[in-house]
């Protein structure tokens, strides 16, 4: 299988990190692909006329994106346990999940509009309030994603948290959510989390 990827995109350090966790990174072949806003790259327009990545093209040909999508094929591959089949826990999980590519979106615009010559200040503001009240809300479920089963709700959100510190270090929001920083502590020290750290080059 074939994988548009970059080490620098939250996105594709989802799907590693749970083809770290299924054991099935061996099956990947890793296409170092750049995808930026406003220069799509016609490599990945071949197959994925977003021009977005992660986009992953199986044997047969059949591509597949986004990276939620993309998980949850890797998972139901090899009956993984990353996702319950039903229930709460399922709910729970994809709702996780969902929290957590939302607040990279937040962030990803904010990036996007501080780096511009004349920045939106009210724009900049609502990302801000937006990424602020999402740590709120996660502190107040802290126990909830220690008393859970390591799933993709996991890993979206380590992998939001994980951009807060590569793109927005001096945000501090450790100092505001102490619980989550706890908790996000113990997650670094996976194998999975550790070895997708974002990297530059």
């Amino acid at each position: 299988m074939k994988l548009h990827w970059s080490p620098k995109s939250p996105y594709v350090r989802k799907v590693m990190m749970c083809a770290e966790e299924l054991q099935v990174t061996d099956r990947l072949t890793l296409v170092r692909s750049v995808a930026a806003m406003l220069k799509p790259n016609p490599a990945i327009m071949q197959d994925n006329p977003l021009s977005k990545i992660p986009t992953l093209v199986l044997d047969d040909g059949t591509v597949l994106f986004d990276s939620s999508v993309i998980c949850q094929y890797l998972n139901e591959l090899v009956q993984g346990p990353l996702i319950a089949s039903t229930g709460p826990a399922r709910w729970q999980a994809l709702r996780w999940e969902a929290f957590g590519d939302g607040l990279l979106d937040v962030l990803i615009l904010w990036r996007n509009e501080r780096e511009r010559e004349h920045p939106i200040q009210v724009l900049m503001d609502a990302f801000e309030l937006k990424t602020h009240a999402a740590l709120k809300q996660l502190e107040s479920e802290v126990q909830a994603l220690e008393s859970a089963a390591f799933g993709l709700g996991h890993v979206s959100l380590c992998c939001a948290l994980g951009y807060i510190d590569y793109r927005f270090d001096a945000l501090g929001w450790r100092h505001e959510a102490p619980g989550l920083a706890r908790w996000y502590a113990e997650m670094q020290r996976k194998p999975s989390v550790k070895s997708t750290e974002p990297a530059d080059g």
